[in-house]
């Protein structure tokens, strides 16, 4: 198991807290060794009650020593927190989950030479089962990735790219793809009630056959589209159910809404 340095999270929010959350559950970070902040004395007394960590309200008290920093703040207060907290920790890996901000931005605000991660994790990772994405600046050398696999696997799967603008891809896709699924768990359950389930068996039975489908997606090895075809009979019930969906441009309607995002992320990070 890596090794992680000691570390400062700013932002103690859903991310911040599951990110925490997730490294001590699984042994690998021990609660002496991570430090909070939160810039509310209730808020970092109550979230120093649930994590069992030491939280500061100032940042540069938390960060003091931290060899490495994530981010996890509002995207407009970014810059001005990494401008007070890069002077006290020089060196530190720091690692920004703030939506939107470049690498440039945080580079500007840190000495020359430091070593930034920008990523993209999603909402599933409060329950461990997030996707994360991350684009990492030349400073950041073999150890720093394996420091960042690290981090970010308390939050479910983890994976890179070299190009820092997919990130805006990656939003549009898995950033703000739970919204997709909700929306189309919330469908799959109205078409049950529609046709006489009641709401509480339609609800779980919309949730756990997508969760069941996306699990055999991903340990199958078969392409979806063969997955697709095992499920559709010819002339049977999921044949005439597709027909629909194609007929509505169900397909066409997700590839559209993965675009509109990806370029929505493009014009909010300038």
């Amino acid at each position: 198991m890596q090794t992680l340095p000691r570390l400062a999270v700013i932002g103690l929010g859903n991310m911040g807290e599951a990110l925490v959350k997730g490294l001590l559950d699984r042994g690998a970070a021990a609660p002496t060794a991570v430090v909070g902040a939160e810039v509310l004395a209730p808020r970092a007394a109550e979230a120093s009650g649930r994590l069992g960590i030491a939280v500061h309200t100032e940042a540069t008290e938390a960060c003091r020593g931290a060899g490495a920093i994530v981010l996890a703040v509002k995207p407009k207060d970014a810059e001005t927190i990494l401008g007070q907290v890069g002077p006290v920790a020089p060196g530190a890996l720091v690692v920004s989950i703030c939506a939107g901000v470049s690498l440039a931005r945080l580079e500007a605000q840190l000495p020359a030479g430091a070593p930034v991660v920008r990523c993209m994790p999603n909402t599933p990772a409060v329950v461990g089962l997030g996707a994360s994405v991350y684009c990492a600046n030349r400073h950041v050398g073999a150890e720093g990735r394996r420091t960042v696999e690290a981090l970010l696997g308390a939050l479910g799967e983890v994976y890179a790219v070299e190009q820092e603008p997919l990130l805006d891809t990656v939003t549009g896709l898995s950033g703000s793809g739970p919204a997709y699924a909700f929306a189309f768990l919330e469908a799959l359950a109205d078409g049950g009630v529609l046709m006489g389930l009641p709401r509480t068996l339609a609800r779980a039975l919309a949730a756990q056959t997508v969760l069941g489908a996306a699990r055999l997606a991903q340990v199958s090895g078969e392409h979806i589209s063969e997955l697709r075809d095992r499920v559709t009979t010819p002339g049977g019930t999921t044949a005439a159910a597709l027909r629909e969906l194609e007929l509505r441009g169900f397909r066409s309607a997700v590839i559209e809404a993965v675009r509109a995002a990806t370029l929505r992320s493009r014009e909010l990070g300038g």
